[in-house]
């Protein structure tokens, strides 16, 4: 039996614990119950999840107890948004959730973001827990209180800091999820080497494969040694004033990709940030910052994993460089209108930057675009 693992996210009176490991769905009941008033939790969930894996979360609960409401949202990156986070809010107040009370967002990233946002504002603010079923939300969006829904205007620009009260990465579930899936969250773990350690970097090159392949420490570990990292970030800066900033290499690219493809299956978040990644390094070495070497590097090992690194593998076409631009000026991370982007010395070593012209990343991107 694989070793579960936990890190802890020491924020004061809003610290809480991220359990990583096989079969946690089973235990759920008897972890969360600490954290209830009454016997009762109010499940978010999206309809594949509540397919595969909610009878099981239903039996973990029922063991300690606990009553079980849940609402099954749609699949998919366009349920994040106002028609169904009002859904959420009206059912959740249907439900009469009280303030005491603990909603429990059963899901991917999408419904991670979605359900916590809807926690936030729900009479000002309940309890909620996090039980990420993807690769990419136990090792991102799951963890750091970051939560909201996107808008016609760009990816997550409604939102609100609020952060869970636990975690439960079952690792168990991620033999569920298509290659697609599996390798887009891959792209999410491979950028917390290329942003802040050269050794987890090093340890994916060689390990890589087999954690693809379902070598269950190897998934407890790298989801384990991305948390850490995480939460190491988000406690100097929870609320993205600095260093938090850094965990956004590859997304200003990214989440102007997603936006050229309408927020599609064309393209998934974490496809996105590969192909971001990749792009940030090959910019940073063109400016000079680092080595050919390193880039090289980045685009060898996403070679490796079988994922994307080109803007010419999106399938149905791009718009134009000058179109990718105006996306990226509708970015999050723009200030004072100066596009700010996560660049690199090196492999583990990144930072944050506005000093990048328009036209230079104009004239990089034609040239990616055509190649």
């Amino acid at each position: 039996m694989t070793q579960a693992a936990s890190v802890h996210v020491p924020l004061g009176d809003r610290a809480y614990d991220v359990l990583i490991g096989p079969g946690l769905l089973g235990d759920a009941g008897r972890v969360i119950a600490p954290l209830l008033q009454r016997p009762r939790v109010a499940v978010i969930t999206d309809e594949t999840v509540a397919n595969l894996h909610l009878d099981t979360l239903r039996n973990g609960l029922a063991e300690a107890g606990i009553e079980m409401v849940s609402l099954s949202l749609p699949v998919g990156e366009a349920t994040k948004g106002w028609p169904q986070f009002t859904r959420t809010v009206d059912w959740l107040l249907e439900q009469k959730i009280e303030r005491r009370d603990v909603v429990v967002a059963f899901g991917g990233g999408v419904i991670g973001d979605l359900a916590g946002f809807a926690a936030s504002v729900l009479r000002r603010g309940v309890r909620f827990v996090q039980i990420p079923t993807s690769l990419l939300a136990q090792v991102d969006s799951s963890v750091g209180g970051k939560t909201g829904i996107n808008s016609v205007h760009g990816k997550n620009l409604i939102g609100a800091f609020h952060q869970p009260s636990l975690v439960i990465a079952d690792t168990g579930v991620l033999g569920t999820l298509t290659q697609r899936d599996f390798l887009a969250g891959y792209g999410e773990v491979v950028k917390y080497g290329l942003l802040g350690s050269a050794d987890f970097f090093e340890w994916l090159e060689v390990n890589g494969p087999a954690l693809a392949a379902g070598d269950m420490a190897a998934r407890v570990e790298a989801v384990r040694r991305s948390v850490q990292m995480k939460a190491d970030i988000v406690v100097r800066d929870e609320t993205e004033q600095g260093d938090r900033a850094l965990l956004n290499l590859g997304h200003t690219f990214g989440h102007a990709l997603e936006a050229a493809t309408g927020y599609s299956d064309k393209l998934l978040h974490g496809e996105g940030v590969s192909i971001g990644c990749a792009l940030a390094f090959e910019l940073s070495a063109r400016l000079g910052l680092c080595a050919q070497e390193a880039p090289s590097r980045v685009r060898a090992h996403l070679t490796e994993m079988g994922m994307q690194r080109n803007l010419t593998e999106i399938p149905g076409g791009l718009p134009s460089a000058a179109a990718l631009l105006d996306l990226m000026g509708q970015d999050k991370k723009v200030v004072d209108g100066q596009l700010r982007f996560i660049l690199a010395r090196d492999i583990g070593d990144s930072f944050v930057t506005s000093d990048v012209s328009r036209e230079t990343v104009l004239a990089f991107l034609e040239e990616r675009l055509a190649s």
